[in-house]
């Protein structure tokens, strides 16, 4: 098991390994290149990589959001939100490698210190279906956000669950 692993802030040069993590985690679900650095470029605080021995094992990517109201899969946002709501979870992902070293626990830790930091009450996320029962166990609830909602959790594919929790002060 690696020893010195945890979370450091992404940087631009780290685009392309957060590209080659997110091609063997979210096969399913390709982001162009443009998205993630316009995330970074818009809320650098909310985007994070997880390294083991100084190899990059994983990235966490977030920013602020509007409750029921999640951006379309591999779009641009164009600008942060207007008086935002929540810290949205646009992707996390941890390679095969960080299995064991605690470190999505670490992320959500992460996610919750700096939605407090930022007065936000509400941490938000759209859950692919391998994942849901991992963030029912961390205490997220699904969202009912109404036919709008469902509707645009479709264009992600089959069995999206936009997802909620209360950040813990």
């Amino acid at each position: 098991m690696r020893m010195n692993a945890g979370w450091r802030a992404m940087e631009p040069a780290d685009l392309e390994r957060v590209l080659d993590i997110a091609e063997v985690v979210h096969p399913d679900y390709p982001e162009d290149r443009a998205v993630f650095a316009e995330r970074l470029a818009l809320y650098p605080d909310g985007c994070a990589m997880a390294e083991a021995d100084g190899l990059g094992i994983g990235y966490i990517v977030m920013h602020p959001g509007r409750l029921g109201v999640p951006p379309p899969l591999d779009s641009p946002l164009g600008a942060l939100p207007e008086a935002p709501d929540c810290l949205y979870l646009h992707d996390v992902a941890l390679l095969p490698a960080a299995r064991g070293l605690r470190l999505g626990v670490a992320a959500l830790e992460r996610m919750n210190a700096l939605a407090a930091r930022q007065g936000f009450r509400w941490l938000a996320l759209t859950s692919t279906p391998g994942a849901r029962a991992f963030w029912d166990a961390q205490g997220f609830r699904p969202h009912d956000g109404g036919a709008g909602l469902a509707a645009k959790l479709a264009s992600y594919g089959g069995g999206m669950t936009y997802m909620t929790k209360p950040v813990k002060g």
